[in-house]
């Protein structure tokens, strides 16, 4: 926990438009509506690492009679002790926080047996899966009190680190920031085969980050807002408030979730050692990288290798930058874009368990041919909660896909506020980031970005099957606070010739 408690200073929205006025940037739409946004925070060198990070249980699973592995998850609500002794109002799956990690092999076919023991409806969205879309639950896919959900597909993507979150239209920020989320790990061959670290909870660790308040009691409590939305000022990993990992291998798997509602991170170790990246949200990339920070905002995975000696001690932290969040100063002082975090403190034990070098080649991405784009759409990220112009309706389909057909997503953020945009479905790749190349870290599969003020980002997707009219995906910021105010979308994936049998908005043609 953390010895002195921190409180970050706050400042008005007033007083920050009067300071993006004179720098002549856009006026933010919601100056007038008397929110306190967040002032600055730094946690580096302040927190005792106390308590052992605690590893999410292996979901329990079998399988059935006509091969179906069948895993089983419960939203209840509950109480956590984050400070020993003091118990704080909570939501989990199987339990008081977060849920079990899920994990499953390509090829097989599952089942999730979900009941929702809450007093409220919500829903279990498969984040980053690639699966029907009566199956991806989204806010068509409600689960009212007492009631259950059993979504089955089979699993047809590569190895790759999802997670599970709730998505109820105007409550996902709520329900994900009382603690509904999980991880959902999947596994191939082709993962199995380069000998990386894979045994869960020694080597092959969840590291799962969200900001959070607290009392001085350590009591949690609501968080201030932002533009970005709530940010809290203190961190926890796995749910736990001050988390140390001891390790017994010279080499660790760490499995980076942003779990947080509006916050960014800019991953970190404290001894300056660069961070190995070796996978995002869709899989391992083709090599390893060696960065100086990975930059995940909500929703994001990153895949890192740490490699220790005996005895050493290395703190994982988040130092954003105004230049890493692409914000302009006082955007970012307000929006955690300059906050510092001190996150997992990580403990190699005395003697540990040699490691093989990692492959110099980890996966073969095939790229996407642009000649064979047969649709182009924009979409245009607004600083007033729309894309293109308008809030998210559920009665309206805003695109419609042909199945089994390249598409190019052209994503706008011409605001000097920041948002993210996530597709659900499909991973897609990132083809130029205003009209160049993207770097190596964003070269990979990824189903959500971060989109940095006035940047254009340039998607290729490619939707292979799940046709359905009459039921439709979701894009959307995955700022949670941006989502739930209306900043979303619906697609629906349909035969040629086809078209979708909700009401088609203005857009669904381009």
């Amino acid at each position: 926990m953390l010895q002195t408690r921190l409180r970050r200073p706050a400042a008005t929205l007033g007083s920050a438009m009067a300071a993006l006025a004179a720098g002549g940037l856009v006026a933010l739409s919601f100056a007038g509506c008397g929110l306190v946004a967040p002032g600055p925070v730094d946690t580096v060198g302040e927190v005792d690492f106390e308590t052992p990070l605690a590893i999410p249980p292996l979901a329990e699973s079998h399988v059935d009679a006509e091969g179906t592995r069948v895993f089983a998850l419960e939203a209840q609500a509950g109480t956590t002790e984050f400070a020993p002794g003091v118990a704080s109002e909570t939501w989990g799956f199987d339990g008081g926080y977060l849920g079990p990690t899920l994990v499953a092999d390509r090829g097989e076919r599952v089942r999730v047996d979900l009941t929702n023991s809450l007093d409220e409806a919500t829903t279990v969205h498969w984040h980053g899966m690639h699966l029907p879309a009566a199956m991806d639950g989204g806010p068509h896919q409600m689960i009212a009190p007492g009631g259950s959900f059993a979504p089955e597909w089979i699993v047809d993507q590569p190895a790759a680190t999802l997670w599970y979150h709730p998505h109820p239209h105007g409550e996902t920020e709520s329900h994900v920031a009382k603690g509904l989320a999980g991880m959902f790990l999947l596994h191939d061959d082709a993962e199995r085969s380069l000998g990386l670290p894979e045994e869960y909870g020694v080597d092959d660790i969840p590291v799962i980050v969200q900001d959070a308040g607290f009392s001085a009691e350590g009591v949690r409590e609501d968080t201030q807002r932002g533009y970005a939305g709530g940010l809290g000022d203190e961190l926890l990993v796995n749910g736990t408030r001050g988390p140390y990992l001891d390790i017994s291998t010279e080499l660790v798997r760490l499995r980076l979730l942003n779990a947080s509602p509006a916050r960014t991170y800019a991953f970190a170790w404290s001894d300056g050692r660069p961070v190995e990246l070796i996978g995002t949200d869709g899989g391992l990339l083709e090599a390893s990288v060696a960065l100086d920070q990975v930059r995940l905002s909500p929703g994001e995975r990153a895949e890192v290798l740490l490699r220790v000696a005996p005895g050493e001690r290395v703190v994982l932290q988040s130092r954003m930058t105004a230049e890493i969040a692409g914000l302009e100063p006082v955007v970012a002082s307000m929006n955690g874009g300059v906050d510092a975090f001190d996150v997992l403190e990580v403990r190699a034990g005395d003697e540990l368990a040699p490691a093989a070098s990692v492959p110099a080649r980890l996966a073969t991405i095939e790229d996407f041919d642009p000649a064979e784009v047969v649709t182009t759409r924009t979409f245009e990220l607004g600083d007033s909660f729309e894309i293109n112009g308008e809030a998210m309706d559920m009665d309206r389909i805003d695109e419609t896909v042909t199945v089994d057909t390249l598409e190019r997503w052209v994503v706008e953020n011409s605001n000097a506020v920041p948002h993210s945009f996530h597709v659900h479905d499909v991973q897609f790749r990132i083809a130029t980031i205003d009209g160049a190349a993207p770097p190596p870290e964003l070269a990979g599969w990824k189903d959500t970005i971060f989109a940095e003020p006035e940047t254009s980002y340039e998607l290729l997707m490619r939707f292979d099957d799940y046709a359905d009219p009459s039921t439709p995906y979701m894009y959307h910021c995955h700022l949670l606070w941006h989502e739930d105010q209306g900043m979303m979308g619906q697609f629906a994936v349909v035969e040629p010739g086809q078209r979708a049998t909700m009401s088609e908005g203005p857009h669904h043609e381009h």
